[in-house]
């Protein structure tokens, strides 16, 4: 496996790219290899507070440009991400494991949020409300809630951008982003990019650093108006307690525990082909991952077959000229929790069917086999947490009371997915499964459709017109007759 070296990149704050206050340099590790590929400017509380001034700053220049104004700026930064797609492809790659393939997806998340959100403006209109006794006029009017701070996960580290760049800037906000320690690199990328097209200064500024400095620091903060992140459901419990020095909006994708569900009637070949697309894409590492794959006793030893066939035939590998199904871990310790939930399962009567292990010729780096369990029960870490990583646990059912009951039984409610033809069953899962999105007999996610959860799994909206109400506040303007 060759390594590239991507050199060191500054932080991006108040228009300019700047080393951390300290001196400080983290060191970008490729999982693949566990080899350095670049070196990032480590940010600390001082940076934090510099970057939180230059928003405040950003944000009365930004917020009071036309939204025509805010779309040239927009649209000038869409044109150089796609002329720098490559690199940023690369960067993806190497940082996180992520395949060459996989990476577009980031980009599409970057440039379709930027290019859709200006649109998704110049749709809202102020609602007006009637008097009843005709003496007074009344609307409601949309204006930018202030400054915007977003903490990112590491498993999508652009496309987690575009969810919040493009709202954010749309709504007339300025933003500092926070991109994971884990996968800052091509975030960076982005700031040098803003800083090349002299983006206007404050408006986006972009670091990282030790959470208990950096994050800590902007979350207590009383100048952000709005924050909101992707993450776990541990760390948006975090952000909610520190963030309470002020009154803050909050906008927060948390875990996810997905049921995925296969009645007797579906579809076989879509059910199999989307359980397998939903399980292994990205390693695993998705929030809206098929995690706990519940199949009909009628079809289940058929599906339990082809299913293990399907996995065994999966390629694991990394680089950009490869075309593997799936790429490492993104870390040691994530891995090594793999291996917990698997004997954890093993240990409570789950058979391990397929893989499980550490690829042959793989011992450096984080990878492991797609791993196959059946037999999971609610007592097994597998059913309770989310898994995020490229185990498939299974699970025979036989009556709808019991799965309904089954997919219901967690904390998390993000994703679900069903698949059967019985319209009176749809009709009742879509209804009483206790979660924020139901896919039935297929799976589609795209920036025009709301992607939220319930429960644990989060507060608002991303992508969809609906993730502007975390960025805008409402005012009523009332003016006599």
């Amino acid at each position: 496996m060759n390594t590239m070296d991507f050199g060191y990149h500054k932080l991006y704050i108040g228009g300019k790219l700047v080393d951390a206050a300290d001196g400080q340099r983290s060191a970008v590790i490729c999982p693949a290899n566990e080899e350095k590929v670049a070196e990032i400017a480590w940010a600390g509380k001082k940076d934090a507070l510099k970057a939180l001034d230059a928003a405040q700053k950003g944000f009365e220049y930004w917020s009071r440009l036309s939204l025509a104004e805010r779309t040239v700026w927009m649209d000038k930064l869409r044109t150089a991400v796609l002329e720098k797609e490559s690199d940023l492809r690369s960067a993806m790659v190497y940082e996180m494991g992520k395949t060459y393939a996989g990476a577009w997806e980031d980009i599409e998340g970057v440039i379709n949020g930027l290019e859709w959100y200006p649109a998704a403006m110049k749709n809202l209109r102020d609602e007006q409300i009637p008097d009843y006794e005709n003496t007074h006029t009344h609307k409601m009017v949309h204006q930018p809630a202030g400054v915007a701070v977003a903490y990112l996960a590491w498993n999508f580290p652009l496309l987690n951008v575009g969810f919040k760049l493009g709202p954010a800037l749309a709504s007339g906000c300025s933003i500092i982003i926070k991109p994971s320690a884990l996968s800052p690199l091509s975030a960076y990328m982005i700031g040098e990019i803003l800083h090349n097209i002299d983006f206007p200064a404050g408006v986006v500024n972009i670091l990282t650093g030790p959470s208990s400095e950096v994050a800590t620091t902007m979350t207590t903060s009383k100048i952000p108006a709005v924050l909101t992140m992707i993450g776990s459901t541990a760390t948006g419990q975090k952000v909610i307690a520190d963030s309470t020095t002020s009154i803050k909006k909050l906008g927060m994708e948390l875990g996810g525990n997905a049921p995925f569900m296969v009645f007797n009637d579906a579809d076989f070949d879509q059910a199999l082909d989307l359980a397998i697309a939903l399980k292994f894409g990205n390693t695993g590492q998705v929030c809206v991952a098929a995690n706990r794959i519940f199949v009909q006793d009628g079809i289940y030893d058929k599906f339990l077959a082809a299913y293990i066939d399907r996995v065994s035939k999966l390629k694991l590998g990394f680089g950009i000229d490869e075309e593997p199904d799936m790429g490492p871990l993104v870390t040691r310790k994530d891995r090594d929790r793999m291996f917990e939930l698997i004997n954890d399962a093993v240990d409570k009567g789950a058979k391990l069917e397929y893989g499980g292990n550490i690829p042959k010729g793989m011992e450096k780096g984080y990878w492991l086999e797609p791993t196959v369990l059946s037999g999971m029960t609610t007592e097994m870490r597998v059913f309770r947490q989310e898994t995020f990583g490229p185990i498939a646990s299974i699970m025979r059912f036989t009556t709808d009371d019991e799965v309904l009951k089954l997919a219901n039984d967690t904390e998390f409610g993000l994703a679900s997915y069903i698949f059967t033809n019985n319209h009176k069953r749809i009709e009742r899962f879509s209804r009483d499964l206790q979660f924020g999105e139901i896919q039935v007999n297929g799976v589609k996610y795209s920036i025009y459709l709301p992607h939220g959860g319930i429960k644990n799994s989060g507060i608002g909206h991303d992508c969809s017109h609906l993730a502007l109400d975390d960025y805008l506040i409402k005012k009523r303007i009332t003016v006599a007759l």
